[in-house]
């Protein structure tokens, strides 16, 4: 055995080398897994790509269920931005989806610093309290907003929109928050303070950039849900002058009084998802982190 293995070096590292040739990356992974990651991804795909498809066609090719359009055109999307109360829409939806954002991030970030740092008795009910208004079903107060806001003057406005949105938003930003100043060390606070740093300073300086992938989660969370809202954008608008793009879809006509625009309607649907799919690839990591954070302990 003493002789093998003396004289036998160099077959062993030749053995090994090649073992190594073989396997580069270690073991491989099966091939039923691969199966099932592209089985789960045309799962989840197909819904949109069926979309495409249907905004794709016009006439009689809505009747058919064809996977690949027999006469594609894309005279759907151009009539839908000839449309101006859709044109009107889409910009009412931009502005409440990031006004929302912004005021959300920044009362947000205050509140959950708040409930992470100070020694506030009760801290822990009364962020179970703000958690509470997520699961508040908005069918029960469209009807007393609907009539609240009629009579101060703010129906069918853009504000009378993003005072709700804002009320549903703050909850889970304050939460997503919350969870990333906890794991903040304060002592890096504390130098701030020491070489001269207001405490605002070092909240703004130290604190938040730290926190970026949390604001980055609740940031993009936020704009989703507001984006997509549907119930109030129809019951507290009444005219393109405020109303969003979810509602503005619903009030698209056909040729004929009983005729439903698939197309115009699945055009409509595929480009206001473009923003939400683009952002999510953007920050997909930063929304990983986000809802990620405090999940584990160490």
């Amino acid at each position: 055995m003493s002789t093998e293995t003396v004289t036998a070096p160099g077959r062993a590292v030749t053995a090994t080398r090649t073992r190594s040739r073989k396997a580069p990356g270690g073991p491989k992974t099966p091939w039923y897994l691969w199966v099932a990651v592209a089985a789960i991804v045309i799962f989840c795909l197909f819904p949109f790509y069926w979309l495409i498809n249907i905004s794709l066609k016009t006439g009689n090719d809505l009747q058919g269920s064809a996977i690949i359009p027999p006469h594609p055109t894309l005279s759907n999307y151009k009539s839908i931005f000839e449309n101006s109360d859709f044109t009107s829409a889409l910009r009412n939806s931009a502005i409440v989806a990031l006004v929302t954002t912004a005021l959300a991030l920044v009362v947000g970030s205050f509140a959950a610093y708040a409930l992470a740092r100070l020694r506030l008795k009760g801290k822990f009910i009364l962020l179970g309290i703000i958690l509470s208004i997520t699961t508040f079903p908005q069918i029960a107060i469209a009807a007393p907003l609907f009539k609240l806001w009629s009579d101060i003057g703010i129906f069918n406005t853009l504000i009378g929109l993003i005072i709700p949105y804002l009320t549903f938003a703050l909850p889970l930003s304050i939460y997503i928050l919350v969870s990333f100043f906890r794991e903040i060390p304060k002592d890096l606070e504390e130098a701030a303070l020491v070489d001269g740093a207001t405490n605002f300073q070092a909240f703004r300086k130290v604190v938040v950039p730290l926190a970026a992938p949390g604001l980055a989660t609740a940031g993009i969370l936020t704009f989703i849900q507001t984006w997509n809202e549907f119930l109030l954008a129809v019951t507290l608008t009444s005219s393109s002058r405020a109303r969003t793009v979810p509602a503005a879809i619903a009030f698209f006509t056909g040729a004929t009084e009983h005729e439903v625009p698939y197309g115009s309607i699945s055009a409509a649907a595929v480009v206001i998802s473009v923003p939400l799919i683009l952002l999510v690839l953007l920050f997909q990591k930063r929304i990983v982190a986000g809802l990620t954070a405090g999940a584990v302990k160490g």
